[in-house]
């Protein structure tokens, strides 16, 4: 993320993401169902932008891999877009499996890592997994409210860090 190098400016930034995070988490179905429907809206367009690269050159085989790729992001993008509520519940799942196994993921690297960070990597490998675990646990009786609280949280830590990293001028000796 890029820090507003103006003190003013990273504190309106900080105030609008901490607004954002606080709506997100008081409003999880809602802001679940917007990031729902923008990632429908971002899967038609990839979609439309694949079928026309068909205009483009290439061999037989690459028009049908990007006709098919094509058809295939729009169609889901369409449904998406359609049935915004049901794809949640799919959604959900997906970020279920992909937390569980980034924290696999964390613990193996936090195990094989030698330093001093090693053992907040291991602890981030472990609340990660067990988030995951419980994600796919309770699913779908969680689906309309864990990806909209799940973003507020994220959102929050982007105020903090906005909040405390260094100043841009600072790191790069430009004080």
């Amino acid at each position: 993320m890029s820090i507003p190098a103006s003190k003013p400016l990273r504190w309106l930034a900080a105030a609008l993401v901490f607004a954002a995070a606080g709506l997100s988490i008081a409003l999880p179905f809602l802001s679940a169902t917007l990031l729902t429907i923008v990632l429908g809206g971002v899967a038609v367009a990839g979609g439309i932008s694949q079928l026309l690269r068909l205009t483009g050159g290439g061999d037989l085989s690459t028009k049908l891999f990007r006709g098919l790729s094509g058809l295939l992001y729009v169609g889901g993008g369409l449904w998406i877009l359609v049935f915004p509520v049901s794809s949640e519940v799919s959604l959900t799942l997906f970020v279920g499996l992909l937390m569980a196994f980034e924290g696999v993921m964390e613990l193996a690297a936090g195990a094989a890592a030698d330093g001093q960070a090693r053992g907040l990597v291991i602890a981030d490998g472990l609340v990660t997994a067990i988030l995951g675990g419980l994600l796919i646990a309770e699913w779908p009786s969680d689906s309309l409210w864990v990806i909209g609280t799940l973003f507020g949280v994220a959102l929050a830590f982007s105020g903090v860090n906005l909040l405390t990293a260094p100043d841009p001028g600072a790191v790069s000796g430009n004080v």
